[in-house]
């Protein structure tokens, strides 16, 4: 398994090189990958601008953070068994069935209602958790603006995504009771709780918070109904070639790729 990241830099390189293999591999695992490079590229301008109230704090959070998505990726990849939450989402990158929006959900809810909570109490230590507080909700409205952001590029890979309620402007979805400010509000929850307890506790809360996301995960992909026939009519009209798409999340206007008769 690769070297875990110490520095933002060692982040954006590895995010890179995962975009790269799912580009020449065409894996949808690069869906996640492209949309989480254009958030941490955010968090280090952040940086640089001086928006947060410890920068070198929130270099290492974003560090401990990343290298959780990281290591759960080269487990994968590798045979070994990841969280919960992340394997329901690289099982699901291997079908081709489930949308694009639903593949990217997966992985927002695995790394933000389960990964963030547990990078920001490593961070935190024995310091008062409250002290982070502030640029934990500054890290997150940079990943609210760039996942509403990312709604318009959706809307080019998957030209019916509003048949979902789901589209440029609009924060809701029929699609599932998911959204960015729930997750993000419930991370900090799960910190707080995780927080209070000892070094001891900690691995059985986590693992009982990983249940909890995955059938929140399994919530986003099971539909019925009429829900689910509109979601396969949305999927008819999708791209389906996944290099393609993640050219596209990943703001790279030309490629070229050799594709077969699909629709994009």
């Amino acid at each position: 398994m690769p070297e875990l990241s110490t520095t933002i830099d060692e982040v954006i390189t590895a995010l890179e090189q995962i975009i790269s293999e799912s580009i020449r591999t065409n894996s949808r695992n690069g869906y996640f990958a492209a949309l989480y490079l254009k958030v941490t590229e955010s968090v280090k301008q952040g940086i640089q601008r001086k928006q947060f109230e410890d920068g070198q704090r929130m270099e290492r959070l974003d560090v401990l953070f990343a290298n959780r998505y990281l290591e759960a990726y080269h487990q994968w990849k590798s045979g070994q068994e990841p969280s919960a939450s992340w394997k329901l989402a690289f099982e699901t990158a291997e079908k081709r069935s489930p949308l694009i929006l639903q593949h990217l959900l997966l992985g927002m809810s695995a790394h933000i209602n389960l990964d963030l909570g547990i990078a920001t109490v490593e961070e935190t230590g024995d310091t008062p958790l409250e002290d982070i507080h502030n640029d934990f909700d500054m890290i997150n409205t940079i990943i609210s603006s760039l996942t509403y952001q990312v709604l318009s590029d959706l809307g080019r890979v998957s030209p019916l995504l509003s048949l979902l309620g789901l589209h440029a402007g609009n924060n809701n979805s029929v699609l599932i009771q998911f959204s960015i400010d729930n997750a993000r509000d419930g991370a900090w929850c799960f910190a707080e709780e995780l927080y209070e307890k000892a070094a001891s506790e900690r691995p059985q809360v986590i693992e009982e918070r990983d249940k909890t996301i995955l059938r929140l995960g399994e919530s986003i992909v099971g539909q019925s109904g009429f829900l689910k026939f509109t979601a396969w009519l949305v999927h008819l009209f999708e791209w389906k070639t996944p290099a393609k798409v993640i050219n596209v999340l990943r703001g790279q206007k030309k490629q070229h790729f050799t594709v077969g008769k699909t629709l994009a």
